[in-house]
């Protein structure tokens, strides 16, 4: 069965949203996220909020009708936002880096592939048409140093650590993607906020 990968629009994702749900529950029901079964419920209801942020994109995978897996992505606010794990970004970057390399640029927001669908090049795939309209090729994404499947697949597609850990207890790592312009700063270890 063929698999196809295609960017659809904030008004188009939500014919996706019961898939979407499907292939979030079981994507992130393993560890190291061991997310309830219900927690996929609470992401369906987040994605219609989440399809009204600016800059909002969105890749599906369907193989005969049905998702295989997604990705979700928006523009960072110029004001860089303080709930969720953005403030303990913000400190492990310092407002300087925060300001230069994430805010205005493409945020990876979700990306998820069946299990029964890993291994052929889908997640890449989706991460490669929902970071495509990357402004100057700013994009990022935030995981688990934990995901070590995921960790491979950013890194195999040219994603690069940014060499500041962000503290709490997920702990969580900011990545910068291939054509981002903060790449080479991102590693130096210069971690003074500026």
């Amino acid at each position: 069965m063929t698999t196809e990968v295609r960017t659809v629009q904030a008004g188009e994702v939500i014919r996706y949203a019961d898939g979407i749900r499907d292939v979030y529950a079981s994507a992130f029901a393993a560890p190291p996220w061991n997310e309830d079964p219900a927690e996929a419920d609470v992401y369906a209801e987040r994605l219609a909020r989440d399809a009204l942020r600016p800059g909002f994109t969105a890749a599906v995978a369907t193989a005969g009708g049905t998702v295989t897996g997604f990705a979700t992505a928006w523009i960072t606010p110029e004001v860089f936002p303080a709930d969720r794990s953005y403030g303990q970004v913000a400190e492990a970057l310092g407002p300087g880096r925060t300001r230069r390399w994430l805010c205005g640029a493409l945020e990876v927001n979700e990306l998820a592939v069946a299990p029964e669908a890993h291994g052929g090049g889908l997640g890449a795939a989706l991460l490669d048409a929902v970071t495509g309209p990357a402004p100057d090729g700013r994009c990022w994404l935030l995981t688990s140093v934990r995901a070590e499947a995921a960790l491979r697949l950013y890194e195999r597609t040219g994603w690069r650590r940014v060499d500041a850990p962000v503290p709490g207890k997920a702990a969580l790592v900011v990545l910068l993607g291939p054509r981002h312009p903060g790449r080479e700063e991102a590693g130096d270890g210069d971690w003074d906020g500026r």
